[in-house]
């Protein structure tokens, strides 16, 4: 008798499980209802990501003409979209995490569509590599630091003030249902 393959683990918490190709890196297939909605309809998905992509590409590139950057000059502009965006996939994740989307193409539509076209780390590497080939070695390296740690401070602190809102909005909502 020939030996059968061991299957595929798809996630630690599921280790025989069948395997589930995530297409939205935002998915946590852990969560039931996240591996449904890449099972129901992927096409349909696909298109909600694309629209949503298209129109953060279209916000980026209305910033980039709002405030354009001159050559050789430090990239405020992509600095502040990968800031905003940062920050409201923070708002985002927060609402996601709460439960606060009631429908399941939001997440994708918003976060992987919308807020992945929009942030533009792309246009961050190549601010950074303009001012290396110009002679700008610490200005690149600014560029090269601020972008993330802007990011990063961005989502961490939408994140946390998106939750704390929350709280406080269920803890007045409970407050009412008292009385």
């Amino acid at each position: 008798m020939a030996e059968q393959p061991a299957p595929q683990p798809t996630s630690p918490a599921d280790p025989t499980g069948p395997a589930v190709v995530a297409t939205d890196p935002d998915v946590d297939l852990h969560l039931p209802a996240q591996r449904a909605e890449l099972r129901a309809h992927p096409a349909l998905l696909l298109g909600v990501i694309a629209a949503g992509g298209a129109l953060g590409a279209c916000a980026r590139y209305g910033a980039a003409l709002a405030w354009p950057t001159h050559p050789g000059a430090f990239g405020w502009t992509t600095v502040a979209v990968n800031t905003v965006g940062c920050a409201a996939i923070g708002v985002l994740m927060a609402l996601v995490r709460a439960g606060r989307l009631a429908h399941p193409l939001a997440r994708p539509f918003l976060g992987t569509g919308i807020l992945g076209g929009f942030t533009t780390f792309s246009a961050y590497a190549v601010d950074v590599e303009g001012h290396l080939d110009s002679g700008r070695p610490l200005t690149a390296l600014a560029a090269l630091a601020l972008t993330p740690a802007a990011a990063l401070a961005a989502v961490w602190a939408a994140t946390a003030a998106t939750r704390g809102l929350l709280l406080r909005c269920g803890e007045r909502r409970r407050g009412d249902r008292r009385r």
